[in-house]
């Protein structure tokens, strides 16, 4: 029997796991281990999800604790279970794990990728923080113009009690409210069901699709960070990112889901050099030429608020995005310079607790305040670093209404964006050669 460690971050790990081990028993999965994510480590994945394999559920562990892990528990192999790290960091962690004496392995989509008797379409991207919200957004609005019933599966973001967890059905704020849901959470769930889409997430995805496909003719997969899909798509969408050209190549999995794409999104072309556009541009040609390319924007949009000219304000962006994603500022950021802001004030010097670790652990994040909010706790210390700032006004850079969560002690103005394709094709033309199939196979059970 082989000894199986998994390395992950509270997603795709577990669903490796339910799809590839869960019911081997030629295979012993001795450990998770959890990374990216603070305050995952130190659980357990519990017996009811784990299986009769293992009634004592299996534990999660933090990563650094590796390499005395292969040698104590004798590990014969480690598999790579979660997304958004360089090509480089890949090969550093293999490295590690060979020199301990185990195999490294990554498992892909065949293995692991679910079917489902609905059409799937897949948002998928190759960096945190492309646009792939906006993306999934954009999709459901046209599958419900055309008269569709939509359920839209997201990525899963398994942070809490995971039996609890288990399976996720949103169909309003209140429900999501009643989850007590991260920051993060929050961010992805909220503008697709004020929109009208019922979300889906959880921990085991087989049951999650089980539950959403008598209810819709479409199923959206809603990526997270930039892995693959968990579901087989019929129709795969990837975005690209004109702000970090190159990375379309550079990065775990992303490349892998530019290769798989069906259609690739080239996003922020509005805010975008248009050398890195054509560099971006070139690159996915080359990688997969057969791909339809769409152009688009995502151009922030300021609620109605205080005007913003010439104060000195604090921005808030979405927390992946300025941590794993490497971004150094975001859609909230370009609102700020657009609405004649005269300085963005710097958060490092407020910052308290976790979020003070955080700029720690990330420092490349720059003069803006990552939307961490992974507890209470976590979410009281942004307040408070918040607070504390010498600001005139907040900008919240986020897709969720933060200040109704917290009092963040300035004036707040929001920001949304929404995605905009510039030219032909449009998603909507895309979609217009599938949709009749689409909708005679995805007739309602």
């Amino acid at each position: 029997m082989r000894r199986i460690v998994i390395m992950g971050a509270g997603g795709r790990d577990f669903h490796d796991f339910n799809t590839v081990f869960r019911e081997d028993t030629s295979a012993r999965v001795i450990a998770f281990t959890a990374a990216q994510i603070p305050g995952i480590a130190g659980r357990t994945y519990p017996p009811s999800l784990a299986g009769p394999q293992y009634p004592q559920g299996i534990p999660i562990l933090a990563e650094e604790d590796l390499p005395k892990l292969i040698a104590d528990e004798d590990v014969d192999e480690v598999v790579l279970a979660y997304s958004d790290l360089s090509h480089e960091e890949v090969m550093h962690k293999a490295s590690l794990v060979l020199s301990c004496g185990a195999d490294f392995r990554l498992i892909g989509p065949k293995a692991s990728s679910l079917a489902s008797t609905k059409p799937v379409i897949a948002v998928c991207a190759v960096r945190t923080g492309c646009g792939k919200s906006q993306t999934s957004r954009r999709v459901g609005q046209i599958l419900l113009d055309a008269g569709l019933a939509v359920a839209q599966v997201r990525h899963p973001m398994p942070y809490g009690d995971l039996e609890r967890m288990r399976v996720q059905r949103f169909a309003s704020l209140e429900e999501i409210d009643a989850s007590n849901p991260t920051i993060e959470e929050r961010e992805e769930y909220e503008a697709p069901v004020r929109m009208g889409v019922v979300m889906y997430a959880g921990v085991d995805y087989e049951e999650i699709l089980r539950l959403a496909e008598p209810q819709a003719d479409v199923v959206i997969w809603d990526g997270g960070n930039n892995d693959f899909p968990f579901y087989t798509p019929d129709l795969m969408i990837t975005v690209v990112d004109p702000l970090r050209p190159g990375h379309e190549l550079a990065y775990y999995p992303g490349e892998t889901n530019l290769r798989m794409a069906d259609v690739v999104v080239v996003n922020k072309v509005d805010s975008a050099e248009p050398a890195a556009v054509e560099q971006v541009l070139a690159n996915v040609k080359a990688a997969n030429p057969q791909a339809t390319i769409v152009m688009a924007a995502s151009p922030p949009q300021l609620e109605p608020g205080p005007s913003l000219a010439g104060k000195r304000v604090l921005v808030i962006e979405d927390g992946p995005t300025a941590t794993h994603g490497g971004m150094p500022f975001g859609a909230g950021t370009v609102a700020a310079r657009q609405a004649g802001a005269a300085e963005v004030v710097d958060p490092r010097p407020y910052a308290v607790g976790s979020i003070a670790d955080t700029y720690a652990a990330y420092p490349a994040i720059g003069a803006v305040l990552p939307a961490m909010g992974y507890g209470d706790r976590q979410l009281a210390e942004l307040a408070e670093t918040v607070r504390a700032a010498d600001c005139d006004a907040v900008i919240v850079g986020t897709p969720m209404d933060l200040g109704r969560l917290v009092d963040l002690g300035h004036p707040v103005r929001r920001v949304t964006y929404d995605l905009q394709e510039v030219g032909s094709p449009t998603l909507a033309e895309v979609f217009a050669p599938h949709l009749a199939a689409w909708r005679t196979r995805g007739k309602p059970d």
